[in-house]
């Protein structure tokens, strides 16, 4: 072969690297453009139904702005999260896709493949063994952090952004640099703010060191200075950044921070290494830099110690860049810094938390500081040892760096290869719903705010039958728009009169307005499969399906029928008190009573609720008792963490009241209940038992 395509075989390598970690920890399935099971739970909705609305609006100026999602309180498709640059790519196309769609699998497959392309490249900067290069590209593509990004922030799982930009600061006599930086930035820019930053810095690093060495002139800095500023202006401008033009800044800088002890703290991802203690937000700065690396520290400090000139030269040699990687840090760290569950904090002006809370997740900013000291002892041992003994070190550290994270790995992959569909799971399945929406344009939540209780739910709906709705969860909201929303809503409630175009789901805190001012003679509001829905005109619709009308009646908790199931993943006044924040499953409970009120009819025989128990190894069994107006029926003791299934009957002299009086108070006694903090899992203080998840009456 000649040395040319000796050179090009080489370079598949990483990209093979790449695909084969990829399909390993990963799997095939998110690479069916049809599937959207795995985009189901958590940030991932939204970022699909960002795009899905996004897809079917048309054409802005802005391009990025995405209208239908979120209607007069703003948004555009960088606030979702959906990756505006594979948005704006697939819009075009958008009448031959198919009706389900989705785009991220092939990203997170980009994202390993480039992670290791860039990695494969920063590594030819300190030696030309394919060896050495190629396990030194395989840790810098088995990070922690960007693996944990692909559970849940599927853009900022694009690492290889900040990989790439450490090259193009570093590569020696970069040609075209004007291109090749101002590709990388509007690219950046139109994937996720938090990655602009980083890479912008680190762009203005190195143009400030080769201004100050006189690589490039003063006029030639001050022309790519402004060159790449009005690029990365406009792609900004054009994906949407400024559609919130009040909303940009949000509380949080100094609780998303990084903790001192990140870089050791596993945080649930070694089989071996102990989870160290930490604040509640310290989990957005997990900057776990793997055993692997870890292990190779103290081989880098013994070269370091035997000849330090190669390190002082790299580093003295790049003051700015340095500089821009110190100031990272600090910015991660925060006012507030912590080390394990300590913290000690300074004041900095008002002006200036206004300014960091823009980037209030502060505790990512340390993702190049992480890469760059990755490189660092990378680039100890190279000038440090000989090939061979480099190779053995580096492939043990790969291989204890790939076992040791499997807990996290594999856990990634589990939540990736659900059984694929092409739909999610709705509770909104009664006739009523479809006769809706060939009635309604919109679908509203009342009150207006970001992320409602069963934002997504409905969502999903307004998107499968063609709405618009404001019932979104966006990273940023205006709240110029917001505040006028709700102001609307509050004279709406006082009126009595509602937009004719739109249908509306209420939440409790609305209710009793809504009861008290609704227009029974024209407006329906009643409860379909759980919901509290206001629908304006619907009794002069002739084409809608007649529907049982509450009206001025209606009752904060609903009265609950024989054979109807009903699910606990969102906030409930039956759940009266011992019960924690609800989740996308459920909602466990919290301290050791918990307790429910129902409405129920006479003729119901029992209650069936079905739920996890909080089971370990180290806790194999709770116990729970159940009470029934204060008269125990029922005692079990239950061993398994999923299936299990408490049947609790309804004697005949509590029927023989419902008559009267149709409410029954369910108590659970758990006795047995005790939080993950006291087991030594985690942090979480919650004393927990029963996770509810469904409930039946038969």
């Amino acid at each position: 072969m000649s040395a040319r395509q000796k050179h090009a075989a080489l370079s598949l390598l990483p990209l093979l690297l790449g695909v084969l970690a990829f399909f390993c920890l990963i799997g095939p399935q998110v690479l069916d453009p049809e599937n959207i099971a795995w985009l189901e739970l958590g940030d991932t909705a939204t970022h699909y139904l960002g795009w899905d609305f996004f897809r079917h609006s048309p054409w802005t100026f802005p391009l990025g702005l995405n209208p239908f999602y979120g209607l007069e309180l703003g948004n555009s498709v960088i606030f979702s999260d959906s990756n505006p640059l594979l948005a704006l790519l697939f819009k075009p196309f958008n009448a031959w896709l198919p009706d389900t769609f989705q785009y991220f699998g092939m990203w997170l497959l980009a994202c390993f493949v480039l992670q290791a392309w860039f990695g494969w490249k920063l590594l030819g900067l300190m030696t030309d063994h394919p060896a050495i290069r190629l396990l030194g590209a395989g840790l810098l593509m088995f990070s922690p952090a960007m693996f944990l990004r692909m559970g849940a922030h599927l853009s900022l799982a694009g690492h290889f952004l900040i990989l790439a930009a450490l090259y193009l600061a570093l590569v020696p006599g970069l040609h075209r640099r004007r291109l090749a930086w101002g590709a990388l930035l509007a690219v950046t820019a139109m994937v996720h703010a938090y990655l602009l930053a980083m890479v912008a810095l680190i762009w203005v690093a190195d143009l400030l060191g080769k201004w100050s060495s006189q690589q490039l002139t003063r006029r030639q800095s001050l022309i790519e200075g402004v060159l790449l500023f009005v690029v990365v202006s406009l792609c900004c401008w054009q994906a949407g950044y400024f559609a919130i033009v009040d909303g940009a800044k949000s509380g949080g800088f100094g609780l998303y921070r990084m903790n001192l002890l990140s870089p050791v703290d596993p945080a649930g991802w070694s089989l071996i290494l102990p989870n160290l203690p930490q604040a509640s937000g310290d989990y957005e700065g997990f900057n776990y830099l793997g055993l692997g690396v870890l292990l190779l520290i103290p081989m880098a400090l013994i070269a370091w110690l035997r000849n330090s000139q190669p390190l002082k030269h790299a580093l003295s040699s790049r003051p700015w860049l340095l500089l821009a990687l110190l100031g990272l840090w600090v910015f991660a760290l925060s006012n507030q810094i912590g080390i394990g569950a300590h913290t000690f904090s300074y004041p900095l002006p008002k002006f200036i938390l206004n300014l960091a809370n823009i980037f209030r997740a502060s505790g990512r900013m340390f993702w190049p500081v992480a890469y760059a000291l990755i490189l660092m002892v990378i680039f100890l041992l190279v000038r440090g040892y000989r090939p061979r003994t480099v190779i053995a070190l580096l492939a043990l550290a790969l291989s204890v760096q790939v076992i040791d994270m499997r807990n996290g790995w594999m856990g990634m992959r589990q939540g990736k290869m659900l059984p694929p569909s092409s739909t999610w799971a709705s509770p909104m399945q009664d006739p009523f719903w479809a006769s809706a929406a060939t009635q309604y344009a919109n679908l509203r939540s009342l009150m207006p705010q970001n992320q409602p209780e069963r934002w997504q739910v409905l969502a999903d709906f307004a998107a499968t039958h063609g709405m618009k709705t404001d019932a979104v969860y966006l990273g940023r909201m205006s709240s110029g728009p917001l505040e006028l929303a709700q102001e609307k809503t509050r004279r709406m409630l006082e009126s009595g009169h509602y937009d004719a175009d739109s249908l509306y789901i209420l939440d409790d805190d609305v209710l009793a307005a809504a009861a008290k001012t609704i227009n029974s003679d024209t407006d329906l509001l009643t409860r379909v499969d759980g919901l509290v829905v206001l629908a304006p005109g619907w009794k002069r619709c002739a084409q809608c399906l007649p529907m049982h009308d509450e009206g001025r009646q209606m009752a904060l908790t609903p009265l609950t029928h024989p054979g109807q199931v009903q699910t606990f993943n969102h906030s409930s006044r039956q759940m009266t008190h011992g019960w924690s924040t609800p989740e996308s499953w459920g909602t466990w409970s919290e301290g050791r009573q918990a307790q429910i009120v129902l409405r129920i009819t006479p003729e119901a025989r029992s209650v069936v609720i079905d739920a996890m128990a909080f089971i370990l190894p180290q806790h194999p069994a709770q116990r729970v008792v159940v009470s029934l107006n204060g008269e125990q029926v029922l005692s079990a003791r239950l061993t398994q963490a999923q299936g299990n299934h408490l049947q609790i009957p309804i004697s005949a002299a509590i029927r023989q009241r419902l008559a009267v009086d149709d409410q029954v108070t369910i108590e659970l006694q758990l006795p047995d209940a005790i939080s993950p903090q006291q087991l030594g899992l985690n942090d979480d203080a919650r004393v927990m038992g029963l996770g509810l998840q469904r409930l039946l009456v038969n």
